[in-house]
């Protein structure tokens, strides 16, 4: 059986910084947003997810 869970990048609004993760698709089949830290401009921002 193929496993829910899929890598997925996700993307900073305020730089070129990037992070990978995993979602599990079933309960979350909408795009991901995270606030998480950007070492770029030192701050917390808001990560969306892109494929």
């Amino acid at each position: 059986m193929a496993s829910k869970r899929e890598k997925i990048k996700l993307r900073s609004q305020k730089s070129h910084f990037h992070y990978y993760t995993f979602k599990n698709k079933t309960k979350t089949p909408d795009r991901i947003v995270l606030k998480k830290y950007d070492p770029v401009v030192r701050e917390h921002v808001e990560f969306k997810e892109t494929k």
